[in-house]
């Protein structure tokens, strides 16, 4: 499963929900949480469980729903998912433990989709590699702007006041191989900036981006697939390195650069994304 771009889409706005496919990206978040006023809560858990029992919609790409934190409103939103429903994972809120996943599963009674878990805490910051370890968290997603307001800190275009935690987040995620999706930009109309900040995420090891609009999901993608050029060293280096095995070396060398683990590593993230973006 490649998450390059996981786009949210209104939970109380059922024709958006049925367009998010048609945007490209990976992912697909419906929103119970932030994204739907408290008193249109309910209405937007009809809209949801309506679209998700539909035989009709079956898109290509991975459908999420993200529910309300523990103890405001999961127990409802988990009732409103109960039965056949095209539902591949689930988004946590403002996970601060492992505890809170686990209370996650529990609701589901043992048939718990995969968890994208979000970490928008100072509690959550602290505690990423608990919660990554959690038995159905499959990733860990940073949350930037609610981070900043927990901790009060003022938010700036280069994001320094983040980056200790985004770094941790990143690292949790790795230590217990799961994906790591990087917050969301807020500025959608900044094309730039946004294809600016996603190359920095790649740079600390991120699988994907959030996005907030349609208009973001083809900027997240292009960054996130590999250039021509990328493509061929990776399939250099595994061919290099299929051939070493064979002829029982440890060691190789692709164009005078010595290959080792994490290039090997490195070589094998490339191809993935080359095959998310069909350009293998």
């Amino acid at each position: 499963m490649v998450r390059r771009s996981v786009m949210f889409s209104p939970g109380d706005r059922p024709e958006l929900m049925r367009k998010a496919p048609g945007t490209g990206a990976d992912t697909i978040i419906f929103d119970l949480e932030d994204a739907v006023a408290p008193q249109r809560k309910d209405e937007a858990r009809e809209a949801v469980r309506e679209v998700l029992s539909d035989p009709e919609f079956d898109p290509d790409c991975e459908v999420c729903v993200r529910v309300n934190p523990t103890g405001e409103g999961m127990d409802a939103d988990v009732d409103a998912l109960a039965g056949d429903l095209r539902l591949d994972a689930l988004m946590l809120p403002k996970a601060t433990g492992a505890a809170d996943v686990d209370c996650l599963d529990d609701a589901f009674e043992g048939a718990t989709p995969p968890v994208l878990a979000l970490v928008e805490s100072a509690a959550g910051v602290l505690a990423a590699a608990d919660i990554a370890g959690a038995d159905v968290t499959d990733a860990l997603v940073f949350g930037a702007e609610d981070l900043s307001a927990d901790i009060g800190a003022t938010r700036t275009s280069d994001g320094t006041e983040v980056l200790y935690a985004r770094e941790k987040v990143v690292v949790a995620a790795a230590a217990h191989d799961i994906d790591a999706i990087d917050t969301v930009y807020t500025d959608f109309s900044d094309t730039e900036g946004l294809a600016d900040e996603t190359d920095f995420a790649i740079q600390l090891g991120y699988d994907g981006k959030m996005a907030i609009h349609p208009s973001q999901v083809p900027v997240i993608n292009d960054a996130f697939t590999p250039a021509d050029d990328r493509i061929e060293w990776a399939r250099a280096v595994l061919d290099a390195k299929a051939e070493a095995d064979a002829e029982g070396r440890g060691v190789f060398q692709v164009d005078g650069e010595m290959i080792d683990a994490p290039l090997i590593a490195q070589a094998e993230r490339v191809l993935e994304r080359a095959r998310a973006a069909e350009k293998i």
